[in-house]
């Protein structure tokens, strides 16, 4: 299909939690999509809603105009991209790869210039959203790398979200944008824990604080969901803390890199690293709220 054309032909590599939902968007608006998983049976519910399922990488982004990856870490998005089997190996000339993944901007570098010797573009486009948002077409994207190229996957990053935003032409940027967004997001995790439990220690219904602040000079969407997950500990399921762990790792490399003093970062890290060796590794990202409990001596599971 024409790369001009408003539908295109688009292979989508990685259905997990955010995957589906977004999948269904694309379908919806037309385009032809082939999707491959590695665990074959998360294809399952895409297909029937009529997507091709593939069953390699280089299957799903072959001959296709637009490849989207949504894979967990940088690892992962290199050997998807760079195997024999991979997507590298399949795209056709001016083909456009969308990744989607929250990785490292020099990740994002090396393979946008190995892509570009094949005459192929790779842009970094990660996402703000939780997987009600990409089902409900609603998440928040931030793309950068060559201009043209974003021109070209407009329709597709249109078909799954309310906003995009621009971030130049280095393929690096919209990754330092994502990771600094889940700093922020974390951080209000950690603020607004210290907050709850200094309500309950002094005997006030962290209820009434949070709600309070988050209606009024605090009314923003991430301190409102994340403060109803703090005040209900739903910790089950959601973002993986592990994979908040890898993001305060790699915004770590970033801010190294760029001298960059951090402090506050430390000790949000430090907050995942003391979940991770507590066993929450599979729990959501918010689930860092837990050790303020435990610090002040409270019960880590609330009474309701």
């Amino acid at each position: 299909m024409n790369a001009t054309s408003n539908n295109l032909v688009i292979g989508f590599i990685g259905l997990g939690a955010m995957g589906e939902g977004m999948v269904t968007n694309l379908l919806a608006a037309g385009h032809a999509v082939r999707v491959y998983n590695r665990s074959a049976e998360k294809a399952a519910a895409s297909v029937a809603k009529g997507a091709v399922q593939s069953d390699t990488p280089f299957a799903a982004a072959q001959d296709a105009d637009v490849v989207i990856t949504m894979l967990s870490n940088d690892a992962v998005l290199e050997s998807v991209t760079l195997t024999e089997n991979g997507v590298l190996a399949a795209l056709k000339p001016g083909a456009v790869h969308l990744s989607m993944s929250t990785v490292s901007p020099d990740t994002s570098r090396k393979l946008a210039k190995l892509h570009a010797d094949k005459g192929a573009h790779l842009l970094a486009a990660p996402v703000f959203g939780r997987p009600d948002m990409a089902a409900a077409k609603k998440l928040w994207i931030c793309v950068s790398g060559h201009a043209p190229s974003i021109a070209i996957a407009r329709p597709v990053l249109e078909a799954m979200s309310q906003g995009i935003f621009e971030f130049g032409d280095d393929p690096g940027a919209a990754n330092v944008v994502k990771l600094s967004g889940n700093f922020m997001i974390a951080s209000c995790v950690e603020t607004m824990a210290e907050v709850a439990t200094l309500a309950e220690k002094n005997g006030i219904k962290p209820e009434a604080v949070l709600g309070m602040l988050t209606s009024t000079i605090f009314a923003c969407p991430m301190y409102q969901r994340y403060g109803e997950l703090i005040l209900k500990q739903q910790y089950e399921p959601g973002f993986k803390l592990s994979l908040g762990f890898k993001d305060m790792n790699l915004i770590q490399k970033v801010a190294l890199e760029s001298a960059t003093p951090m402090p506050f970062l430390g000790i949000v890290q430090q907050r995942y690293l003391s979940a991770m060796a507590e066993g929450r590794e599979g729990q959501d990202w918010s689930a860092i709220a837990l050790n303020a409990r435990h610090d002040a001596g409270l019960p880590v599971q609330r009474q309701f």
